[in-house]
């Protein structure tokens, strides 16, 4: 699927937020309120603009990466179980904001903790989402040794959304770092073989693998820029669609 700028809005849309976006750039916060806002005000946005349905899978980097801790010694599920706690308060963060701007929304976790989220049910999820309350899955898939992209090309796949929107700190898949290279080539379109094979870091390739086989392409575009998230749920082509 491809998307124009006469492309209708997407029904059912899940949007993956990497934790360190949550983050402001040299802070030693792990959580910025400004930024948390400026998302919660443009998933607003977006629900005010169109009939979409929004799921919302966001990471814990900000506070704790698993293959990190587990690379400098620590038991790998213990510390993946620990990344999986960080994206709850990340979770619970957003709700406060989304709330805040008078949006209707709940936390599914993975990980049964009832005095603060649902347990994730995938029937009432849907439920949640067709009656226009936005749901946040938190926790991962409550497994370790799986990422929040896979989470959320999981939850998509489970929801039947249209699309996974992979917000990120760049612009979209480029064949190189364009950090690292200033020649780096950014595609509009890309297939899921193509990033499996080169090994284009945007997602895992777990993650691809799932929306590859349920049909559900990802659209990778640059969280940092305001409005870019309206523009995204909306259908506008603002990223790399990898399909």
């Amino acid at each position: 699927m491809s998307q124009s700028e006469s492309s209708p809005v997407y029904k059912r849309v899940i949007l993956k937020l990497s934790g360190e976006a949550l983050r402001e750039v040299g802070s030693q916060d792990n959580i910025s309120p400004e930024i948390v806002e400026r998302i919660a005000s443009e998933i607003r946005a977006a629900k005010d603009a169109g009939d979409v349905e929004i799921g919302v899978v966001v990471g814990g980097g900000n506070f704790w990466r698993g293959a990190s801790a587990s690379a400098r010694g620590m038991d790998r599920p213990t510390a993946d179980y620990v990344g999986m706690m960080a994206t709850v308060m990340n979770a619970l963060a957003l709700q406060g904001a989304l709330e805040a701007e008078g949006v209707e929304c709940v936390v599914q976790s993975a990980i049964e903790m009832r005095n603060v989220a649902e347990p994730f049910v995938r029937r009432k999820a849907s439920r949640h989402l067709a009656a226009g309350t936005v749901v946040i899955f938190a926790a991962g898939t409550g497994n370790p040794f799986f990422s929040t992209d896979t989470t959320a090309a999981l939850r998509a796949s489970e929801m039947g959304a249209d699309v996974v929107m992979k917000a990120t700190m760049v612009d979209g898949v480029y064949d190189s770092d364009p950090k690292k290279n200033p020649d780096a080539v950014r595609y509009d379109t890309i297939d899921y073989q193509t990033c499996i094979r080169e090994e284009l870091k945007v997602m895992d390739s777990t993650a691809f693998s799932l929306c590859m086989d349920n049909h559900i392409p990802i659209v990778v575009f640059d969280l940092g820029k305001n409005g870019n998230i309206t523009k995204a749920l909306g259908g506008e082509n603002i990223g790399t669609v990898v399909e």
